[in-house]
């Protein structure tokens, strides 16, 4: 990478320098605020709360986690080792058809098997007229529990474990199985004795991807009525009217995600074990009859459950009667959605760029700090980032208001409280992370010849960015801005917080609807929710696999 060698270089990397410490205190201002109220007295409403319903909330989403991990891992690592290891019918499309799930948010899967498996629904009405039982005949379970929400975030969140371990699995060399096979092994004790430990690395990571989106939920949780740190936060917020106790809540959920994040590290503190001598990859064994069918009903039953029964469901209700309001509303809620996300996709990408490249030419310490630290806003829940950015802009808005009706006896009402621009900013600090490592990645490709030839034409920094970086990145930058626009088109807990009044979404408008239970209605949001993310899933999706084989 190039180094600064002059006086005016020197200058360069400075203003650099600042200018991401700048941009990382903007970031950091939410987290910062949240943290500070674990210091103020909480009075009566936070000693009520921790003393009835903050140990529900720990145990619901210590019960909640569990029961994802296990799931997760048990459907990631499968998957993975069948489609990396086995050849059987169907393999090459399932490879990155297993990973469609990802386009499905949890809470829009909520909707479709709920009205699939409640009382009313098609199953448990078929049941009672193919026995001719009555209601209180038989059992059924309960989808809206915490078992309930447990099967959704695993049929949705899998394809994390999948597609870190199969990677893991495909770079293992044969030398490792043919190893194991001299001293004896059979496939399933190489699976287990070598295979596996060396692929934990990337296990951990896949299921604390898992784990921080399951923290994250809003939408599944309290729609199925399940007590975790983010309903306990919207509850003490927009309930109660409680900010310090909210507070309180999103600084113990921090904690839950600080220690995902730890246990994620000391797993990949062990990666050196699978640093391996380059050799050729292990040749798939070929299954036969019964084991073959087996391998591809145990590969297909996933991207079932995950993705092709929720979406054929929200089809039937939405083409069966949908949205009343399909016409102009519709059409107002899609542009809403289309905004925001526009919006924050665009601002990440040149805050991506920014940071990424002022890094790479400034080499300080502090940039490549900033840079880092902006990547842990993936992991912070989007009802903790709502919380720490309305609490100061509800203060700088009374403060302003108050101001103005003491000078000019004026009332000018909140100016950013509710605003889009608080709105874009929740966005940009929840998913800057994915545009910048997008970023990092592609400038990483960029050797520094290119660099130190544009410096010899007479370029500075700011050209050499515009006019040999930028379009060398045309690939990297519209991917990062494809993948936060979907996210942001999908993300409910800051939206339902942070919107302008009269300002939905579609991710709004699916939950109000299905919070009154008009599933029928809330599919068309629904569905419209999963066919944006779609397209640039499958695309990726594919991508992925054929670098991987």
């Amino acid at each position: 990478m190039l180094r600064p060698r002059s006086f005016a270089g020197f200058r360069l990397a400075n203003r650099w320098t600042i200018s991401a410490l700048v941009i990382g205190l903007f970031l950091a201002l939410p987290l910062l605020v949240v943290a500070s109220h674990l210091l103020l007295p909480g009075g009566q409403a936070w000693d009520h709360l921790a003393a009835t319903v903050l140990p529900r909330y720990i145990g619901t989403t210590l019960g909640l986690l569990a029961l994802v991990v296990v799931g997760v891992a048990l459907v990631g690592v499968t998957t993975a080792w069948l489609v990396a290891a086995c050849d059987f019918p169907g393999r090459r499309w399932l490879e990155w058809a297993l990973l469609l799930p990802l386009a499905m948010p949890a809470y829009v899967m909520a909707y479709a098997y709920t009205d699939l498996l409640q009382f009313s629904g098609p199953v448990q009405t078929w049941l009672r007229g193919a026995m001719g039982w009555n209601a209180g005949d038989y059992f059924f379970p309960d989808v809206r529990s915490v078992g309930g929400a447990a099967a959704m975030f695993i049929c949705v969140l899998y394809p994390y474990v999948y597609l870190l371990a199969r990677v893991a699995f495909l770079e293992q060399p044969a030398s490792l199985s043919e190893a194991g096979r001299t001293m004896g092994l059979s496939p399933w004790s190489s699976f287990f004795r070598v295979s596996l430990p060396m692929a934990r690395p990337a296990i951990a990571a896949g299921a604390s991807l898992a784990l921080m989106e399951t923290l994250a939920d809003y939408g599944t949780v309290a729609y199925f009525g399940v007590q975790t740190f983010t309903t306990g936060i919207f509850r003490a917020w927009m309930s109660m009217g409680e900010p310090v106790s909210a507070a309180k809540l999103s600084v113990i959920l921090l904690v839950f995600v600080a220690v995902v994040l730890t246990i994620e590290r000391m797993a990949r503190r062990r990666a050196r074990f699978g640093d391996v001598p380059s050799g050729a990859r292990r040749v798939r064994v070929v299954l036969r009859g019964s084991r073959a069918w087996i391998a591809t009903f145990a590969c297909i039953l996933p991207l079932i459950l995950g993705f092709a029964l929720p979406a054929a469901l929200l089809a039937r209700l939405s083409f069966g009667g949908g949205d009343a309001q399909f016409g102009a509303r519709f059409v107002t809620l899609a542009a809403n959605s289309a905004l925001v996300a526009t919006l924050t996709a665009f601002i990440a990408v040149a805050l991506a760029l920014f940071l990424a490249y002022g890094a790479r030419i400034s080499r300080s310490p502090a940039a490549a700090a900033v840079n880092r630290f902006s990547n842990l806003g993936y992991a912070v829940p989007g009802a903790v980032i709502a919380i720490g950015v309305l609490i100061p802009a509800s203060r700088l808005d009374h403060a302003i208001a108050d101001a103005v009706q003491r000078v000019f006896n004026v009332e000018i009402g909140l100016l950013f409280t509710g605003s889009l621009a608080a709105l874009v900013y929740a966005y940009l600090i929840r998913f800057l992370a994915i545009a910048l490592q997008t970023v990092e990645a592609g400038l990483s490709r960029v050797t520094p010849n290119m660099e130190d030839a544009a410096r010899s034409l007479g370029m500075n920094a700011g050209e050499t960015l515009a006019k040999v970086h930028a379009p060398m990145l045309r690939s990297s930058l519209v991917t990062a801005a494809l993948l936060v626009f979907v996210d942001v088109m999908k993300e409910l807990p800051a939206t339902f917080v942070m919107r302008p009044f009269n300002f939905d979404t579609l991710a709004v408008q699916a939950y109000n609807l299905a919070s009154d239970e008009r599933l029928a209605e809330a599919s068309t949001a629904s569905l419209a929710i999963v066919a944006v993310g779609l397209v640039p899933l499958v695309v990726a999706s594919r991508r992925l696999v054929r670098r991987g084989d």
